[in-house]
């Protein structure tokens, strides 16, 4: 699986480029495909964007380029389009009323009626982004200023968006009604910042003030923070996975700390499915929290059986499955003389396919463990997701076709226990009713169109690819 964006904007401040930098630097796990910064001094707008990590796409001499105290920044991966440079965001265009930037995190549910609309209109799509949809939508409003273009489009646009707008001398955040993607509000000095998470406001010491709130939309300028709340918002769809796995575990998402919640699921799981063992040992660093959690509540000392190797990358973003293998085993390896002989507890924050536990376990039987049992801090993924992680297709996802005993039997371990949902949710600081629980149980916030898939802006209406719906 993919993570979707990251999300940094500041106003006001003379470094901005700079600050939005580290930003995105703090923000790198959600997305090492392609970054992009946009910058505006309030006459002029400055732009550079690359693929790459943020270290490697921006320098000094880049920053330096970057003018002015208005800045947005974006990394990404392709939860929706392909990859390459001409999807990398922020998107920039430049049209009758000036200049407009938008960076995206989430993911459109209705982007293919869009799309046709759009074109039917006169409107010439340039990339397979449903970003750039919104975009359109914004450049063909008739209201007088961004702001009232943003009232009067976002009804048309369905599913998963956090946004983050710029023009000359305006930044604008954006959350969806359901507010499935975080967004959060600081301060540094006399300057705003808006970013997905508490931990980029950490790194360039801003104050952390409050989420985005869900259908609200918050503009800074000259006169300072002003908010809008277009929509009726009935109910909440908070992406329970951002806890579970993709955000950093010293980020507060949706008001609530990543870290304690993953103990606390550790802790859940210890209660719902106890196992005896000579030790438990987080995979680095998915399970690591949950596991601290799973050791405090069970009296089972933590060991790291495995050492990560820091220098090679996530292996759920190689493109093929044989380099997938190769890099489990570069990434991770066993100590033996820990391991021979003992009993051991696996804890894994999810499995999506199963290929990658299958090679981890198979490791450590090598090492010589006795007894390797897991417990998996969510339950079983069986739905993709349509907001913006790139869930593989139902025929992938290994829980959607088989049973727990044979993914234990596939996998090779001597036990096999999920979290349920009803545990799961109780684990979470806030009420249940917040979030969107999808993948583990089909039951989607809104209507979605099947044919939904990473590459449904080029294929065009009514074809589906890869087994979506």
């Amino acid at each position: 699986m993919k993570e979707y964006c990251g999300l940094f904007g500041i106003y006001g401040h003379k470094d901005a480029s700079m600050l939005t930098y580290l930003g995105l630097y703090a923000l790198q796990h959600r997305g090492e495909e392609s970054c992009g910064i946009v910058s505006s001094s309030g006459k002029r707008i400055y732009q550079h964007k690359a693929m790459g990590t943020v270290s490697d796409v921006f320098d000094a001499s880049t920053l330096k380029r970057l003018r002015g105290h208005l800045s947005i920044g974006h990394v990404r991966y392709s939860t929706t389009g392909s990859s390459t440079l001409k999807n990398a965001q922020p998107f920039l265009i430049n049209y009758k009323r000036g200049a407009i930037a938008i960076a995206h995190n989430g993911n459109l549910t209705n982007s293919l009626e869009l799309k046709d609309k759009l074109e039917m209109d006169g409107s010439i799509i340039q990339t397979s982004m449903d970003s750039e949809l919104i975009l359109h939508l914004l450049v063909k409003a008739k209201a007088r200023d961004i702001k009232e273009s943003l009232v009067d489009i976002l009804p048309q646009i369905k599913g998963a968006y956090s946004l983050l707008v710029l023009t000359n001398d305006m930044l604008i955040g954006v959350r969806d009604p359901y507010g499935f993607r975080p967004l959060c509000i600081g301060k540094l000095g006399n300057s705003y910042v808006l970013a997905s998470e508490t931990c980029a406001l950490d790194l360039i010491g801003a104050e952390y003030v409050r989420d985005v709130e869900p259908g609200e939309i918050v503009s800074i300028s000259k006169n300072g923070l002003e908010s809008t709340k277009p929509f009726n918002v009935s109910s909440r769809a908070f992406c329970i996975f951002e806890f579970i796995y993709f955000s950093r575990p010293d980020s507060n998402i949706f008001t609530k700390n990543v870290y304690l919640t993953r103990k606390r699921l550790g802790e859940a799981l210890a209660l719902e499915h106890p196992v005896e063992a000579d030790f438990i040992m987080p995979i680095p660093d998915s399970g690591t929290y949950a596991a601290l959690g799973f050791s405090e509540k069970s009296n089972i000392p933590i060991e790291m059986g495995m050492i990560r190797n820091h220098y090679i990358g996530r292996t759920f973003i190689q493109p093929s499955q044989n380099r997938r293998d190769f890099n489990v085993r570069i990434k991770l390896n066993p100590i033996k003389d820990l391991l021979r002989g003992k009993r051991v507890i696996i804890i894994e924050d999810s499995i999506v396919r199963g290929t990658t536990s299958k090679i981890r376990v198979k490791a450590l039987r090598e090492a010589g463990a006795k007894e390797v049992h897991m417990r998996v801090s969510c339950p079983p993924l069986i739905s993709p997701c349509y907001y913006g992680i790139d869930f593989p297709t139902s025929k992938e996802l290994i829980a959607a076709r088989h049973t727990t005993e044979e993914i234990r039997q596939f996998i090779g371990v001597d036990s096999l226990k999920y979290l349920s949902v009803e545990r799961m949710l109780g684990a979470m600081l806030l009420p249940k009713e917040s979030f969107c629980t999808a993948c583990f149980t089909k039951n989607y916030p809104e209507s979605v169109n099947k044919c939904l898939n990473k590459n449904s802006l080029e294929v065009g209406k009514n074809k589906c690819r890869n087994g979506k719906g």
